[in-house]
């Protein structure tokens, strides 16, 4: 029987629940599949963000479906929807909500009283996030981090489980925003959303130009994706991949005593110890996803790339040379020595 770290349950107890686990990922993909084709890879980060209780940047050309595929995956797991399009007259408010004054007829007193924005669901999508200023911008900050918003000096909490996948355009420039480096460091990962291949192009013309009408079925609840959450932090990870995983991510900082040439000539600034942390959290979703009950190092490597590749800063050399973080992250990769895994 599988050993789980700090375990204390019953052994089948928690047989049953890795089993829901995994019945239940299958199940939210069959639906998902009946909207969305390809973008596979796409899928399985999405997932893993959401089982580890993190948030997700999309990164695609207009017309890849990101906001149909974050909808029909908000469809499938059953929890509440809530999306913003984000313009450069976005404000603060309109993302949290704000005071208002309400007038009792009866009486003639008059009170404030708070309106929700669109904030307070369990799945956000930020869409077009970079279309709006850095001020309106970091209205999400405290959302993604502490799972709750301050207006005039009022703390409320967010629903649970609460993710924001936000959508942004690779290639136009204009009217948009970089997201500043405090946000981005609070998305687990940067998924970049390919090209189709020419016969799923073709299964994505076929049923989005005939009669066919898809309904998602919801196949979980909140309550699943919260004891999910706690399933993962349970999967065991070895010490040496753990501190393999420690010396990835500091090799990233030109200033690190272990980082390679090629870091010290492209990069800026590295990746923080919270690159770290989502590496291995998003592993451990991952080996469970795989119907693996501990982390391996290909875990690792699949999801040490889409954890960093918008952590890491690179200097005009690196724009010079047309290197990006991509290649920067696979050399670094493959110059790493595998350590072992038992």
């Amino acid at each position: 029987m599988v050993a789980f770290a700090g375990l204390n349950q019953d052994a089948a107890l928690l047989q049953e629940r890795i089993e829901h686990f995994q019945a239940v990922r299958e199940k939210i993909l069959t639906q998902v599949r009946e909207v969305i084709v390809g973008q596979e890879e796409v899928l399985d980060q999405i997932l893993i963000a959401i089982f580890v209780g993190g948030h997700c940047l999309m990164t695609g050309m207009p017309g890849t479906a990101k906001t149909l595929m974050v909808r029909t995956i908000a469809d499938a797991l059953g929890l509440q929807f809530r999306r913003i399009q984000f313009t450069p007259d976005l404000m603060p408010s309109d993302i949290t909500g704000t005071d208002i004054i309400e007038e009792d007829l009866s009486t003639g007193h008059r009170k404030w009283t708070f309106v929700e924005g669109p904030i307070f669901g369990n799945i956000l999508l930020a869409d077009e996030i970079n279309r709006t200023p850095p001020k309106t911008q970091s209205a999400l900050l405290e959302a993604m981090q502490e799972n709750s918003c301050t207006v005039r000096g009022h703390l409320y909490r967010l629903p649970s489980p609460f993710f924001v996948l936000a959508t942004q355009n690779p290639i136009e420039l204009e009217g948009t925003y970089p997201l500043p480096e405090a946000q981005l460091d609070r998305f687990l990962f940067n998924t970049v959303l390919e090209d189709l291949s020419a016969e799923d192009e073709l299964k994505v013309v076929d049923r989005t130009t005939a009669t066919r009408k898809t309904n998602v079925q919801a196949v979980t609840t909140a309550e699943d994706m919260l004891d999910f959450q706690q399933l993962v932090r349970m999967t065991p990870i070895a010490d040496t991949l753990a501190r393999f995983v420690i010396g990835l991510v500091r090799s990233t900082r030109p200033k690190s005593e272990n980082a390679p040439e090629l870091i010290k000539k492209y990069v800026n600034y590295g990746a923080s110890v919270r690159a770290a942390q989502f590496i291995v959290l998003a592993a451990k979703a991952r080996a469970l996803s795989h119907q693996r009950y501990h982390v391996t190092y290909e875990d690792i490597t699949s999801v040490a790339i889409p954890v960093m590749r918008h952590r890491i800063l690179l200097n005009f050399h690196a724009e010079s040379d047309r290197v990006d973080s991509d290649d920067i992250l696979k050399q670094l990769i493959v110059e790493a020595q595998r350590p072992k895994e038992s």
